[in-house]
């Protein structure tokens, strides 16, 4: 099973007067252009997750309406709260173990510095350093279960490193 792991694409900056509350804020529209463009050259590498699991948080909704609109078979995308800010990785694994019975492929949408934490811990590195700028995506291989340290990191590439 192929696992993605992305971090949110670019925000807007955090602004109580016009996002009371932070999770309301969005994608800015250079954010969107810049993330679909990355998408895009990701799909034609075979970035092709079959379902996306997002933090319900509007700026991780609105990065995986951008995979959806790009990859092939336009997934579907659920929503779960184990990718808010803080979230519970066992859970999430359960989860995710069950949808992989009938996916090949899934993709998680969330925040700095969780999806570092996470892409550690499923490496089996939990004192990994991985860096996920804005909008970077990483791929982990499970040839087994899918639990923590059972992972390979296959790649982690960013909008910067393809030109966009």
């Amino acid at each position: 099973m192929e696992l993605y792991i992305v971090r949110h694409a670019w925000a807007a900056e955090r602004d109580d007067a016009r996002w009371p509350n932070d999770e309301d804020r969005p994608l800015t529209d250079e954010g969107r252009e810049r993330f679909g463009k990355f998408v895009a050259r990701l799909t034609a590498v075979d970035f092709a997750p079959e379902l996306i699991a997002t933090s319900p948080l509007l700026r991780c909704v609105q990065t995986a309406e951008i995979i959806r609109k790009h990859v092939p078979g336009k997934p579907s995308i659920v929503s779960r709260d184990e990718l808010r800010p803080g979230g519970q990785l066992e859970s999430l694994l359960r989860w995710t173990a069950q949808q992989a019975q009938q996916h090949d492929s899934i993709a998680w949408v969330g925040h700095a510095p969780d999806v570092s934490l996470l892409a550690a811990a499923l490496i089996g590195s939990s004192d990994a350093n991985l860096r996920f700028a804005k909008g970077a995506v990483a791929a982990i291989r499970f040839d087994g279960p899918i639990e923590p340290a059972q992972g390979e990191l296959r790649w982690l590439a960013t909008a910067k490193l393809l030109g966009c």
